[in-house]
């Protein structure tokens, strides 16, 4: 049999298993991170399931280690419950990637079985153990069962013979690979790993090509652990593990050899990890931003490498190098040994451990235009940002950083790469309080009132901070009042030409603007609250959005859907349905000539 069948007989009770048997397999460390685990919770929940073994089940916070979105925030806190009404244990976001963990923890190691909501599970190929990503319902049944059906996958055996040049790294074999081989050429194999470069590999290099086998389409690629892979597992995992090896007689589907003497140092073009070239063709593309890190170059090993390229040297003028350890064990060892500092002198901006941009919970995102060099595994459109990703070993990320281009270590120029001239720039942002060709807007509006009938609304409550990013103004109104209880709705069933009557106190908080430009985008005439936070007040006038104070309204008896008429200039008000009126404040003359001018500008 093959790596991968001997394992699978080992956690399935059979005695033999072949390609396309489906058999159920016992799963040795059953793990949902903060991406997919509330999902788990929910099926588990929503179906009464029990949790088979805890000390087999774990939880990783790894995509989103700053806890800095509000719905990864909600979903992490709904997990930590969770975990400790059922004792299971929980790898919060002080410690990093998930499957790294496994490694490092010794809860996965040779001939061992794991299965998490993480895509890249199978890097565990790098010990020789089976890891797989799945869904939520396959990982909320393993916690409940322990077990998970499977299909045996056909294998493939890969030599990979001679030694590979002084310039290639591990990053450069898998991308030699992706260029081999693309992305489907071994789809729903399992990929074995042999030959005298292989032998050579460290743990750090076996992950980092283990990591990127989902971009190839294997099932995993396995490597059989040397006797260095097995001392640190047994360490790790305090247990007597066997060497697991495959038959001498055992059968492959297909068999290749490689010469690794001709692989060269290379880049995925943007849009697809295996639109490989060689390095050389994509020389000197000026870049924006750098990334260092992922699950398939955060090791000790990849960051030695950064500071050895970094060392005495600076970031180039314009160009932002975001560094992320992927665990936390990484990040200390990186400040034990001085590396941190070299990181820090050169310019870099170092997170905490975690997955980053490839997971779009961290740092390591781009915007718009944006050019980027990336150690990340993947490039796809949208997965590391609204920009175009390179992806490359730590060193060439490192040295493009340190030249402004694209570059390798060997390569590195004496002075930068730096933006001639300011580059125009597209306007992202399209004002909302847009100039008006003629000075005479109304100085009265009619339209249907809305009562929030409360004091102290803050701008949390009318735009909460989790929708910040967005910069168009004609996105803001879907999300106006949507964190205020009882309004969740309003963006849904406010209609143009309404308005809003409320509290004291209106808008107090944080002075973002959207709080304002929302309203306008919903086509809100205006606002009235017996008071306004002094900066919403601003904010309000500014923008030409009406807003009014009233000492007392009990005169025309508002009712939610009464139609009303306001004369700004007066401060006469109007409820047409009742055939009641009475006055409030008035604009100032400041606000009215701001308001007719259509804004500020």
């Amino acid at each position: 049999m093959t790596i991968i069948e001997k394992i699978i007989v080992a956690h399935s009770g059979k005695a033999q298993v072949e390609p396309g048997d489906i058999v159920d397999i016992e799963i040795d460390a059953r793990v949902a991170r903060d991406f997919g685990g509330p999902n788990v919770v929910k099926n588990i929940e929503d179906y009464g399931l029990s949790i088979d073994d805890p000390s087999k089940t774990f939880f990783t916070f790894d995509t989103n280690p700053t806890g800095s979105d509000q719905k990864y925030a909600a979903n992490q806190q709904m997990v930590r419950v969770f975990a400790r009404k059922h004792g299971v244990k929980v790898f919060d976001i002080n410690n990093g990637i998930g499957t790294h963990t496994l490694i490092n923890r010794g809860l996965a190691w040779p001939g061992s079985t794991a299965v998490t909501t993480d895509s890249h599970a199978n890097i565990l190929g790098a010990i020789g153990a089976f890891g797989q990503g799945m869904g939520d319902k396959d990982v909320a049944a393993a916690f409940h069962r322990g077990t998970v059906w499977f299909k045996v996958p056909p294998s493939v055996k890969i030599n990979l013979e001679g030694k590979l040049p002084a310039n290639v790294t591990a990053k450069d074999v898998v991308l030699n690979l992706l260029h081999k081989f693309g992305a489907n050429t071994l789809l729903g194999y399992a990929v074995e790993f042999y030959g005298d470069a292989v032998e050579a590999l460290t743990l750090d290099q076996r992950i980092t090509i283990a990591s990127m086998g989902t971009e190839m389409g294997v099932i995993i690629l396995l490597f059989p652990p040397n006797e260095a892979i097995m001392e640190y597992c047994r360490e790790r995992s305090g247990r007597d593990i066997e060497t697991i090896q495959a038959d001498s007689d055992a059968v492959y589907a297909k068999s290749f050899t490689l010469d690794v003497t001709s692989f060269v140092p290379m880049v995925s073009r943007p849009g697809k990890p295996d639109d490989t070239v060689y390095i050389d063709k994509v020389k000197k593309i000026k870049i924006d931003s750098a990334f260092i890190g992922s699950c398939t170059n955060g090791r000790m090993e990849d960051m030695r490498a950064v500071a050895r390229v970094l060392n005495h040297r600076k970031v180039a003028p314009g160009v932002v190098l975001k560094i992320v350890p992927s665990t936390d064990s990484v990040w200390q060892q990186c400040l034990d040994e001085g590396i941190m500092k070299i990181f820090k002198q050169a310019g870099a901006l170092v997170s905490n451990a975690g997955c980053a941009g490839c997971a779009a919970g961290q740092v390591g995102q781009n915007g718009p235009g944006e050019v980027t060099i990336s150690t990340g595994n993947r490039n796809f459109p949208g997965k590391q940002g609204k920009g175009l990703v390179y992806l490359a070993s730590p060193a060439s990320v490192a040295a493009s950083a340190v030249a402004g281009y694209i570059t390798t270590e060997d390569d590195i120029p004496d002075h930068p790469a730096v933006y001639d001239e300011i580059p125009e720039v597209e306007v992202l942002h399209k004002s909302i309080a847009k100039q008006s060709a003629q000075m005479d807007k109304p100085d009265e509006v009619k339209g249907r009132i809305w009562i929030i009938p409360e004091d102290n609304i803050d701008t949390d409550m009318i735009y909460h901070n989790r929708y910040l990013q967005i910069t168009n103004p004609e996105e803001m109104g879907r999300y106006i009042f949507d964190n205020l209880k009882g309004f969740e709705d309003f963006a849904k069933k406010a209609k143009p030409g309404d308005i809003v009557i409320t509290g004291k106190n209106f808008g107090a908080g944080s002075s973002r603007q959207q709080a304002v430009d929302g309203f306008k985008t919903l086509g809100i005439q205006a606002i009235l609250a017996q008071s306004f936070g002094a900066i919403y007040e601003r904010n309000a006038i500014n923008a030409a959005l009406p807003i009014l104070t009233y000492d007392s309204l009990q005169a025309v008896k508002p009712e939610d859907g009464d139609q009303f008429r306001i004369n700004f200039k007066t401060g006469k008000v109007f409820n047409l349905t009742k055939g009641l009126s009475t006055t409030i404040n008035p604009f100032s003359e400041v606000q009215m000539d701001i308001y007719q001018n259509g804004g500020l500008f």
